[in-house]
């Protein structure tokens, strides 16, 4: 076997590999944790490229499931398009339900963030202490330090379950401020709920994935062909 066959070889089972891990992964993979089980010969780099590949030849064939990046890492998800099928099975929906006081706070924290109760309070003019108790349950937000101010208050920014949520693959892929305020300089965009926040993608999950088990062995880093 030449070096241009082992190379081969080599990508196919880092690409079987990160397959399995997006399989029992409950969360999206990312690529720090992929890493961590390939072992350190393996770029982040390398491994994006893989993840991408595997993405594209499992649109190509039009697969029940797709992969997605979202939330800075990678997801195997079931086709939208199948969600009614799935539901006949599962008869469960991917989907937490948002109160609109919860879903103008969350707008409020994810353009503004850092701030603290006190500034989100101000914005929406009413109490956001169990607004935000709630917010924090469903891990969408979380404590990020304390202002350097009288009383050192809790600063909240959103979470990487907030941009799975809602279906980002970053912040940078809200909508502009200028686009939700539709031309008019008046209107400020954090306190509109509904139009701040795009809907969650209408994914589907089954019931949790089981992991076949086989010899509990120390394999090692996956070994690295030049």
């Amino acid at each position: 076997m030449d070096g241009q066959e082992k190379n081969q070889d080599s990508d196919r089972q880092v690409k079987r590999v990160l397959e399995a891990l997006l399989f029992v992964s409950e969360k999206p993979l990312l690529l720090a944790q992929a890493r961590e089980v390939l072992g350190p010969a393996w770029e982040p780099s390398d491994i994006r490229r893989f993840l991408t590949e595997l993405a594209q030849e499992y649109a190509q064939a039009r697969r029940g499931i797709q992969m997605v990046e979202v939330a800075e890492g990678f997801q195997m998800i079931t086709d939208p398009e199948l969600s009614a099928f799935v539901l006949k099975l599962t008869r469960r929906v991917r989907n937490v339900r948002l109160t609109k006081p919860s879903l103008e706070t969350l707008a409020i924290i994810a353009y503004r963030q850092p701030l603290t109760r006190l500034e989100i309070e101000g914005v929406r003019g009413v109490d956001a202490g169990g607004v935000l108790e709630t917010l924090l349950k469903l891990s969408f937000i979380r404590v990020v330090g304390r202002k350097e101010t009288v009383g050192r208050p809790l600063l909240y920014a959103t979470t990487r379950e907030f941009l799975d949520h809602f279906g980002l693959k970053s912040l940078e892929d809200l909508p502009s401020l200028e686009e939700l305020k539709g031309g008019s300089p008046s209107l400020d965009a954090a306190v509109l709920p509904e139009a701040a926040l795009p809907g969650p993608p209408p994914r589907t999950e089954a019931a949790p994935i089981r992991a076949s088990t086989g010899p509990a062995d120390d394999l090692g880093d996956l070994e690295k062909t030049d």
